[in-house]
C-alpha cells in the first residue's frame, strides 16, 4: 500500500519532526510566545494555498465521494481552522501585518500550487496528504503526553489536531491516496511518492523555520 511504503520511507523524517525543539517544547508547554506567534501567523498563510491545493483537488478528482471530501477540506482548512489561529493571534496579541512571510512558508506553499496546477490528480493527492497525516500524528503524540497536564497554554492547538473526528479526515485521505496509487502506472507511483516525501519534508522545514524565526536575507526588497 502507497501509506505503509510512505510511512517507512519517512520514519527518520517522522522520528526528527517529534524530537524537533519546537514540538517538544510545544508539547512541554514551555515554547515561547514570540516563536508560537511566528509560527501561528505562517500557519495561518499556508493554509490558504492549502486550502486552494484542496479546492482543485475536489474540481479533479474522478470520484463524486473524493471531490466532496476535498471539497469540506479546503473548506475547513480557510474555516475551522483559520478560527484556531485568528484566536491564537489575538490571545497572543501578535502583530501580523508585522512578521514577514518567511521563505519557508512561501516555498511550501508553491510547491502546493505548482503541483495542483501542473502535477496529475493522483500526485496532488499525495501531495497534500503529509499536512493531514503528520498533524494529526504529532497532535495525537503530544495528547498522550500532555492529556493530564491542566492548564496547558496550548490545548486548543493540541486537541485540534488529536481530535477524532480529524483523524477520521486523515484516514479518508490516505484512503484516496492508497486507491489512486494502486491503479496507477509506475511512473505516477513514483512520482506520488515524491510529491509525498517533498511536503513531509516541508512540514520539518516548517517547525524549523518557526523555531529560528527564520527571516530572508534582507526584507527591504519584500512589499508588506
Amino acid at each position: 500500500m502507497f501509506c505503509d511504503d510512505m510511512l517507512l520511507r519517512t520514519a527518520d523524517l517522522m522520528s526528527a519532526i517529534h524530537d524537533h525543539p519546537f514540538n517538544v517544547a510545544l508539547g512541554d508547554g514551555t515554547l515561547d510566545r514570540d516563536r508560537f506567534a511566528f509560527y501561528i501567523v505562517q500557519d495561518g498563510r499556508y493554509l490558504e494555498a492549502f486550502s486552494k491545493a484542496l479546492a482543485t483537488a475536489s474540481a479533479r478528482a474522478t470520484h463524486p465521494a473524493d471531490a466532496a471530501f476535498f471539497a469540506q477540506s479546503a473548506h475547513t482548512a480557510l474555516a475551522a481552522e483559520r478560527l484556531l489561529h485568528a484566536g491564537y493571534v489575538e490571545q497572543l496579541g501578535a502583530d501580523a501585518a508585522g512578521i514577514a512571510t518567511s521563505p519557508t512558508c512561501l516555498a511550501y506553499a508553491s510547491f502546493l500550487q505548482a503541483t495542483a496546477l501542473a502535477a496529475p490528480y493522483p500526485v496532488l493527492a499525495a501531495a497534500v496528504l503529509p499536512c493531514f497525516w503528520i498533524y494529526q500524528d504529532v497532535g495525537t503524540a503530544l495528547l498522550q503526553r500532555t492529556g493530564d497536564v491542566p492548564d496547558h497554554p496550548y490545548r486548543q492547538w493540541i486537541d485540534t489536531y488529536s481530535d477524532p473526528g480529524f483523524a477520521a479526515s486523515v484516514d479518508r485521505a490516505k484512503a484516496i491516496a492508497d486507491r489512486l496509487a494502486a491503479t496507477a502506472g509506475q511512473a505516477t507511483t513514483e512520482a506520488m511518492a515524491e510529491a509525498y516525501c517533498t511536503a513531509a519534508a516541508y512540514e520539518w522545514m516548517f517547525w524549523d523555520s518557526a523555531w529560528r524565526r527564520e527571516t530572508w536575507p534582507t526584507t527591504r526588497w519584500l512589499a508588506r
